[in-house]
């Protein structure tokens, strides 16, 4: 297959960059308004506890949803006739929207029903701001949609009276649009300096255009991809960013070994055809291989049952086909149209004279940097292990702190409506409105006067404010109110509402729904809430992580072995790629979480969003596992050419990473450039994932496979080519080493010889 894509570009490229393309264009117009209007939801599990009570809510009282709140405040007070007509019109227009349940508002309870507990979840403890609250029904991408049809009603300011809006609906819908302006952002930042870097390795800024319009088309069919999935399930905002950023590293990086490779055999003096067959035949297979194992691990998002997970392995697998396919097919297309002008435009040459300097000369892989540094780990391969793994844990120690919670409006900039009034809710108010539980019971309430027992009981747990029941308000053990809201009993099933002064994000919120469950209650019973939900999905995506990793183990184990024929590198990968890990969960959490270096202008929460570490460590393990095989694949074309003697081993890893070390680092820099067009966004916990990637890939690159592989392989010596016996012999019958390729000659030198090689074709 790979002979007959290099056929294909030799025979029609002109045809085949035009369809590219059109491809593109027809992409941009039909795809691109559908996969920026997809919601940002898609991070809470679907049978969790929470989910269950929602359900519940849904069905038996009509009493579900996602929170809204609009924050009206007045330096004249609440009590202003500006501040009451202003949350009168917004009571209103809420309760004339048919998908807004318990909607009130501090305004429409009468005054000698305005009890302490029930002041201080209305109105701010200086009295200068009360608030409107409702819940909105529907699917995240609806509720999303008609917050901000109602946000963009009221907020903003008006005679003397400032409006905010909040609450889970308003900052769906400010994310999702935030997540588009960040994808801008990103690309606008990462293609050009991509294109900068790609001119920097090659000179030619001909060459170098080749694979950023790889990269530009395997996005736009990335993109296409996702817009037809969406029709059949759901999909995340958050997997366009991620695909899109997949798309730029991995493009990228195929296409530069496709164009190196070419190059190579060109300046050993083969032919345009010969050199672009024996191009498809070596790093073709190289980058194969890679794609699949990157899509092999990526699936391993498919465990988890939130959306955006399955939503990034959907965009994931896609961006590493269609990258595969843009260097397979529409790179080589590109050299062929190009000819000869591909090594034109070498900005190097202006440069150089500019500078009075010299062209360098090509260097033997015996006196490149990249050899040089594989001896002298393989020369102290004790001590650069110990110092480098010392230094890799301490930068991962601070992960041992890791704290997992959903996000809230935190996650966006303080000039998002959501974020102002979250903020007036979680400083201005005595009583959490955004921490309420609700507990739910489905059936088997003998009597209301259980419920109401129960009520009693829920309201003695310590920073509870006050319960709400069909009888009335609780607070302390004792009734204060016959008021009733947002409580209901219909035959054997109810739902009371717990009101608490605790954060649900904190550690504090999650030990009082604890005490909340221990409380004996009359009937089976479910809770809902931001507390509840935060326990629960924290909990199902740990649980799923560890499925995850046994897949992620499998893959690598089946993967490297197939290719080396070794036990022993699988295990060696899988522990290189975990030490990089752990120093960008390190650095994530220590700034992201912890807060320092100011959180690189985020708020600290505390916690790490729960979706995160499952993202971060799937992607950075896949690139890390890019560059194992790359390097891996050329050091096993040293050992398998060499005579197997006593330094064939250390001789095989320095030419492997020689004739691969600059090329990883040229790769590395490229995804540095596009991660950072993440880490430049202005949501939050993706800020902290392009951060946690550029950390990893730069460990992985510079670190890891320059001096840790070198040395640990170094160490092994011929125990890295070794299985047993059976094994072995299955792997040289069935792995993806058991071809001849015939190497070309140069012309004229009469010169030739054998290459074993991996087909995977």
């Amino acid at each position: 297959m790979l002979t007959r894509c290099a056929e294909f570009a030799l025979a029609a490229p002109r045809r085949i960059v035009a369809v590219a393309l059109f491809l593109l264009v027809a992409t941009a117009a039909l795809a691109g308004p559908v996969v920026l209007s997809l919601p940002a939801g898609g991070d809470e599990a679907p049978d969790t506890e929470a989910a269950r009570a929602e359900r519940v809510l849904d069905e038996k009282f009509s009493a579900a949803g996602r929170s809204l709140v609009f924050t009206v405040t007045s330096d004249a007070g609440v009590d202003s006739p500006a501040a009451a007509a202003r949350g009168a019109d917004i009571l209103a227009a809420l309760q004339e929207t048919s998908d807004a349940t318990q909607q009130g508002s501090y305004w429409s309870i009468p005054q000698p029903l305005l009890l302490p507990q029930l002041r201080a979840g209305l109105t701010s403890t200086d009295g200068r701001t009360g608030i409107v609250f409702a819940r909105l029904q529907g699917s995240e991408q609806e509720i999303a949609a008609r917050a901000h049809e109602l946000a963009e009603r009221f907020v903003g300011e008006q005679d003397g009276v400032t409006v905010a809006a909040g609450g889970q609906a308003v900052a769906y819908y400010e994310v999702e649009e935030q997540s588009g302006i960040d994808l801008a952002l990103m690309e606008a930042i990462a293609i050009p300096l991509s294109f900068l870097v790609m001119v920097w390795i090659f000179g030619s800024a001909v060459a170098a255009l080749i694979p950023v319009l790889v990269g530009i088309c395997a996005i736009g069919l990335t993109m296409a991809s996702l817009a037809v999935v969406q029709r059949f399930t759901d999909v995340s905002i958050f997997a366009v960013n991620l695909a899109s950023a997949i798309c730029l590293a991995l493009a990228l990086d195929y296409s530069l070994f496709i164009i190196n490779r070419y190059r190579e055999e060109i300046a050993r003096g083969a032919s345009r055809e010969r050199a672009l067959h024996r191009t498809l035949q070596t790093a073709g297979r190289t980058v194969s291989y890679s794609a699949l194992t990157t899509s092999l691990v990526l699936a391993s998002l498919l465990v988890f049952p939130q959306y955006v997970f399955r939503s990034l392995a959907y965009g994931g697998i896609a961006a590493a086909l269609m990258s595969l396919l843009g260097a397979l097919i529409l790179a080589p297309a590109f050299i062929v149209a190009f000819g000869d002008r591909i090594e034109t435009l070498d900005i190097r040459k202006p440069v150089r004279r500019w500078f009075g300097r010299e062209a360098p000369r090509v260097r033997p892989p015996e006196e490149q940097f990249w050899y040089s540094a594989a001896r002298f780990a393989s020369r102290h391969a004790i001590a650069v292990v110990v110092v480098l793994v010392v230094i890799l844990l301490g930068l991962a120690a601070p992960a041992l702190g890791l704290r997992l919670s959903m996000p809230d409006d935190r996650a966006l900039p303080d000039s998002h409506t959501s974020r102002q009034a979250g903020d007036l809710l979680r400083t201005e108010f005595a009583q959490n409105n955004i921490g309420t539980v609700q507990v739910v019971l489905p059936a088997g309430i003998e009597s209301p006067a259980a419920l109401t027992e129960y009520a009693a009981r829920l309201s003695e747990v310590a920073g509870v404010s006050m319960v709400t029941s069909p009888s009335g308000i609780y607070a302390e053990g004792r009734s204060i109110s016959p008021l009733a809201f947002d409580a209901a009993q219909r035959d054997d099933a109810g739902y009371l509402s717990v009101f608490t002064v605790e954060d649900p994000f904190s550690a504090a919120g999650r030990e009082q729904v604890t005490q909340l469950h221990d409380v004996p209650a009359p009937a089976p019973v479910l809770f809902n809430g931001a507390a509840q939900r935060n326990a629960d999905n924290s909990a199902v995506t740990m649980n799923r992580a560890l499925v995850a990793l046994g897949v992620v183990l499998l893959v690598t184990f089946v993967v490297i072995f197939l290719m080396t024929g070794s036990i022993f590198l699988p295990v060696k990968a899988f522990l290189m790629n975990a030490i990089s890990l752990g120093a960008a969960f390190g650095v994530m959490v220590w700034i992201f979480q912890d807060g320092h270096l100011g959180g690189l202008g985020t708020t600290a929460t505390g916690y790490t969003v729960v979706t995160i570490p499952p993202m971060l460590g799937i992607l950075a393990y896949c690139l890390a596992m890019d560059y194992e095989v790359f390097v891996l694949s050329r050091i096993h074309e040293e050992w398998l050419n060499s005579d197997r003697g006593p330094e064939a081993n250390d001789r095989a890893i320095a030419m492997g990473m020689a004739r691969t070390g600059r090329l990883v680092t040229a790769a590395a820099a490229v995804m540095v450039v596009v991660f950072l067009g993440i880490a430049a966004g202005q949501v939050s916990f993706m800020r902290g994932f392009g951060v946690g990637l550029v950390v990893a890939v730069t460990v992985d690159a510079f670190l890891i496979r320059t001096l840790l592989v070198p040395a640990t392989m170094s160490l092994m010596r011929r125990a890295n080519w070794w299985a047993p016996a059976p094994l072995a012999r299955w792997q040289q019958k069935r792995g993806l080493i058991d071809q001849d390729l015939p190497l070309q000659p140069d012309p004229g030198s009469g010169a030739g010889g054998r290459h074993r090689r991996m087909d995977l074709f």
